[in-house]
């Protein structure tokens, strides 16, 4: 038994202080992924070190125990802002307040045929704007349907899982497909105008993840999240990034990108809002995304029932509030100065 336990307890520290490699690999980078199925395990291991071996503990299995106890209060300290522990990075709105903006954020995938359960949920909760990304031909075709109630829209059916379709209930006033860092995968910038006449914009993107299968390295991803990041920065007016950008909300990439676009994650302070994968509680985790400029506050956050998809849908509601300044993580230059070199990678990968 203590051998199967020395085992597994040197499988999870190595899975443990993979992410602190700061490499573009895959082998890395995929370890950012199950922080709380790490914690689990961690704490299920010092349990068992503790309760069933304690009598008979050696020099090394205390060894063991402290760095099994070091990796779990690391592990603990990355969740919490992820929690209601933490400090809310993006305010709440008062309950008076009228929503704003309504939205509706989902990876639908591909080749997911059952598309009534997207509508339905649609045409049930009603959003102001939707984006589905993983939309081919006949999913356009079909969502097709609902163009009456919206009546603005961009269209980008692809074959290749990168597929991206934007409806919106208020007036488009301009619009740009880019593709930022590979000509087969398109991202898009809309600026709206709401019902009051005040502007929002909207980045929506959906970059690779760094799986052997699409791509052996993060390099991409990263740049072009970045990219938009700096975009948005740039812009410096009430704007809201979306999408299923294939990292977790707590990776160090993720938290680059929060300090070089000045944007809110409202996940933080409220909880993790899992949104994959939708087959398998045991591996779940937030990879689609909403991200507010300190412009707006929260409303409410919910993830959307399974429509058939690995991925639940994500809704936000927010209130627009020109005076309100939420929590910013702040660049420094050597911050800045990584960025840039991720972007330069990313756009010469």
């Amino acid at each position: 038994m203590k051998i199967a336990l020395y085992i597994f307890s040197a499988l999870v520290l190595i899975a443990g202080i993979m992410p602190l490699v700061k490499k573009d690999y895959w082998t890395f980078r995929v370890f950012d992924y199950p922080r709380v199925q790490k914690l689990l395990l961690t704490s299920t291991l010092l349990i068992i070190w503790i309760s069933a071996i304690y009598p008979n503990l050696k020099k090394v299995d205390y060894g063991v125990i402290f760095l099994l106890l070091m990796l779990f209060i690391y592990l603990l300290t990355q969740i919490l802002p992820f929690s209601i522990f933490g400090k809310k990075m993006v305010k709440s709105a008062n309950k008076h307040q009228k929503t704003s903006l309504h939205l509706l954020v989902g990876n639908v995938y591909q080749f997911n045929k059952n598309y009534q359960k997207t509508i339905r949920l649609i045409q049930n909760i009603s959003p102001d704007i939707f984006m589905l990304v993983e939309t081919d031909q006949f999913w356009a075709n079909e969502v097709s349907a609902l163009k009456n109630e919206y009546p603005y829209h961009i269209e980008i059916p692809l074959d290749n899982t990168y597929g991206l379709l934007f409806y919106s209930k208020f007036k488009i006033t301009n619009q740009s497909i880019n593709y930022l860092i590979n000509e087969d995968i398109p991202s898009i910038i809309v600026d709206m105008e709401l019902p009051d006449q005040r502007k929002v914009r909207v980045y929506g993107l959906h970059p690779t993840p760094p799986v052997p299968w699409e791509n052996t390295h993060s390099t991409e991803r990263d740049a072009e999240i970045l990219i938009v990041g700096k975009l948005a920065k740039a812009y410096g007016k009430p704007s809201i990034i979306i999408g299923d950008l294939n990292d977790v909300a707590w990776s160090y990439a993720n938290d680059l990108f929060l300090k070089i676009s000045g944007m809110g994650d409202p996940r933080r302070g409220r909880g993790m809002y899992s949104t994959f994968h939708a087959k398998y509680p045991w591996l779940r985790w937030p990879l689609d995304h909403i991200f507010l400029s300190p412009h707006f506050k929260l409303k409410k956050l919910k993830v959307q029932p399974n429509v058939g998809s690995d991925h639940f849908p994500i809704s936000a509601q927010v209130v627009l509030d020109l005076e309100n300044e939420n929590e910013q993580f702040e660049a420094d230059q050597e911050d800045k100065k990584e960025a840039m070199e991720k972007i330069a990678r990313g756009v010469n990968f």
